[in-house]
């Protein structure tokens, strides 16, 4: 092992001294039922072990799943029921070191940098209080599953040492691209930054008809980024997790990303290539970092051409999308299911970029080397994908009879509170006076009537007021007021992006949104088209990029399961600091027996 000592004239480096390109990219084991003894249950255990991120670094503690980080990916047949015993046999507490610092002094791109060369801290830094000591609480979710709700994860429902959360998945989807990580109730952030993530893939016959590159030529490619503390007095990279946040003056806490971006818990690993197409299942599985992909050569020219999108979060797209032309952007969560055709690069070195990157932090993820050698290639991308995809449209595949679920995004320092805040909202009948704090008036993009609509819940164990029928269908109405884009995440059910509009922005909030009263001063507008949906966002999905002044819809079949489930912003940061709500899925002849605190009624309809 090579010691890496951080000079000062490298703080600002993008590689830190470790050197680019130099470790092969790990590829996790394959694990699932042993159908040849009809066993149809598994046992997956977490626990604390020791991983070297880069072969030039010292040796890194973590949490993972089977000892692996990230952890084995799972793999089973559509229909074939799947039960997991998801073990902790986790020792000690939290394997990282958490600070926070001012937003001047405390850039979460560099290493170390919070303590003086007698280990003190700095002024400005302090520990956050109680992340030293979190024992191994854990709860798994398996992300996009269409499971019960005692099955999903539930946050409250983590286990300590010694317990084990008992799962049962149906599997009853099509071929699709899902993934398993921590979900316990306000330090998942933590978990899962400690290691908590693993792949979970599911293969159908219609998948299985097309061919596809498969075996040592479809791999899973898991991208996040973390960050490592320093040795006080050496400047060496210790290897240890560092979780390094900003605070900003108003008190919220900037979320979580570090300067070193891992692919498959490397850093910066380089993948041989064969001359011929591969496929890669790609997952964005960082606290909050979003990844703007492209494809580029050493010169540092772009070939997106050379890229096929196939698949999104909940399976196969109808027919390949090309890649944008600026990149696909991978919000945290999301999936992507991509050919790449190395046939024309003979001899190449092809990078995975993150073009969206700001600051030091190195863009490159990771590189391929294509061989030089000839090579028959008989594959190309089929023109059609899936055949059971149905593009959902309002009054016919989604029938005129459904709920409506309506959703506020607000800004950090609405109505006095730091961080950004996810508001329930139910509709009212009578307008009061405006502006008033949670009262919210749009009117209706379909018919140009002013809707006012109040907030009636924020909080995780705020009163549950979502209540769906079970088989019947929701439009979800996603409403951003002004800040960061949110990746929103809708547990239980797949769903399909309907229509995306915008309203105007003024100093990043939604003219007419009161921040400091938090309510809108009139009926803001009907909004114009937003963003067009691109051919790759048709597909069905679970997780939905919502930017400032978006009005997002989604819709979504509630059927196959019932239970109490949630919806969360998917930036971890943001999701333990309350922007995480329950729903509850039941049969409409119970729900006629139900009463709901408030009348919200079905869904809020």
């Amino acid at each position: 092992m090579t010691e890496v000592i951080i000079q000062p004239e490298q703080l600002s480096a993008p590689d830190f001294g470790l050197t680019k390109f130099l470790d092969p990219l790990h590829i996790p084991p394959v694990i699932g039922p042993h159908l040849w003894w009809r066993q149809e249950e598994i046992t997956v255990r977490a626990l604390r072990t020791r991983v070297r991120l880069h072969s030039q670094l010292p040796e890194t503690e973590v949490w993972a799943y089977e000892g692996e980080f990230p952890g084995p990916t799972i793999e089973v047949r559509s229909g074939k029921q799947l039960r997991v015993a998801w073990t902790n046999e986790v020792q000690g507490t939290m394997p990282l070191v958490a600070v926070q610092g001012p937003i001047a002094q405390a850039p979460g791109d560099v290493p170390g940098g919070y303590r003086d060369a007698q280990g003190n801290l700095l002024p400005g830094f302090s520990l956050i209080d109680g992340v030293a000591d979190l024992p191994p609480w854990h709860v798994v979710h398996l992300h996009g599953a269409m499971t019960g709700g005692g099955n999903d994860g539930w946050a409250h429902n983590a286990v300590l040492p010694g317990f084990a959360q008992l799962a049962e998945y149906p599997n009853g989807q099509q071929s699709t691209t899902m993934w398993y990580h921590d979900h316990a109730m306000a330090v998942t952030r933590f978990n899962v930054h400690a290691g908590l993530a693993g792949m979970y893939l599911i293969r159908d016959a219609e998948e299985d008809a097309l061919d596809l590159p498969h075996g040592k030529h479809e791999i899973p490619l898991i991208l996040c980024d973390r960050n490592l503390d320093t040795d006080a007095t050496t400047g060496r990279l210790s290897g240890r997790l560092l979780f390094k946040i900003a605070v900003a003056p108003g008190g919220a806490a900037i979320p979580f990303t570090g300067p070193f971006n891992l692919v498959n818990g490397t850093i910066w690993p380089h993948l041989d290539v064969e001359r011929r197409w591969y496929r890669f299942r790609v997952l964005n599985a960082a606290n909050s970092r979003f990844y703007q992909l492209n494809l580029i050569d050493e010169a540092g020219a772009k070939h997106n051409d050379a890229v096929r999108i196939i698949g999104t979060d909940g399976g196969l797209l109808p027919a390949p999308a090309e890649l944008p032309a600026a990149g696909l952007t991978l919000a945290p969560a999301e999936r992507a299911d991509v050919l790449i055709d190395f046939s024309r690069f003979a001899g190449e070195r092809l990078r995975l970029t993150d073009t969206g990157v700001t600051g030091p932090t190195e863009p490159d993820l990771m590189e391929f080397r294509v061989e030089n050698s000839p090579r028959h290639n008989l594959f190309y991308p089929p023109a059609k994908l899936s055949v059971s995809y149905f593009r959902l449209q309002h009054g016919t595949t989604v029938p005129d009879d459904h709920d409506h679920v309506f959703v506020a995004l607000v800004p950090p320092g609405t109505a006095g509170e730091a961080h950004p805040q996810m508001w329930e909202l139910r509709e009212l009948t009578a307008a009061p006076s405006v502006p008033a704090q949670g009262i919210l008036q749009v009117k209706d993009p379909s018919t140009g009537v002013v809707r006012t609509f109040e907030k009636v819940a924020s909080l995780f164990d705020d009163t549950t007021t979502f209540f769906i029928d079970h088989g019947r269908w929701a439009v979800w109405n996603l409403i951003h007021f002004g800040g960061p884009t949110h990746p929103v995440h809708i547990h239980m059910t797949q769903l399909q992006l309907l229509t995306r509009k915008q309203f105007p922005l003024t100093q990043g909030n939604v003219a007419g949104f009161d921040v400091t009263v938090g309510g809108t001063t009139a009926p803001l507008e009907v909004p114009p088209d937003g963003r067009p949906i691109e051919k790759y966002e048709e597909g069905w999905k679970d997780t939905f990029q919502v930017r400032a002044g978006e009005w997002v819809t989604v819709a979504g079949l509630f059927e196959g399961a019932t239970g109490e489930f949630m919806y969360h912003c998917h930036i971890l940061d943001h999701e333990d600091e309350g922007m995480m709500r329950p729903f509850v899925v039941h049969p409409p002849e119970v729900a006629k027996f139900h009463l709901h605190p408030g009348g919200a009624g079905h869904g809020g309809h």
